[in-house]
């Protein structure tokens, strides 16, 4: 079985995490993968830190965080959770919700068909082959 590394770079998420994890895990159900989630605080103001804690305290194989001391912004949020990812898929996903979880099924089934070797969500899925 495949292990799937899901980042989440996040600031300022409390309000968004208690929504985000338990829909993305209802979907990561759905595809036979090892979940791997990374989450990276990236110097939050609010309580989100405490709500990753929260998610490690139930799931402490499967949920990681990384707390960065300040705000380095979101691409340092993204290298941090790439450098720290085991899975042998990786995506990254916004802890608002922006794309519907339920796109991890079709991404999955793209990427698994050998065809493509990078599938990105936005308002359609976009495949790349590369040669």
């Amino acid at each position: 079985m495949k292990k799937l590394s899901i980042i989440v770079p996040c600031y300022n998420e409390q309000e968004s995490l208690p929504l985000f994890y338990p829909a993305v895990k209802k979907i990561v159900k759905k595809i036979p993968v090892e979940p791997e989630y990374i989450f990276v605080n990236d110097g939050s103001s609010d309580d989100t830190l405490d709500e990753l804690k929260k998610f490690q305290k139930q799931d402490k194989e499967r949920v990681h965080y990384i707390s960065f001391s300040r705000n380095f912004g979101k691409e340092a949020a993204l290298y941090a959770g790439l450098q720290a990812a085991t899975g042998d898929l990786v995506v990254v996903m916004d802890a608002d919700l922006q794309d519907p979880p339920e796109l991890l099924i079709e991404m999955y089934y793209l990427i698994m068909t050998g065809n493509w070797d990078m599938v990105a969500a936005a308002e359609l899925i976009a495949m790349v082959k590369i040669d």
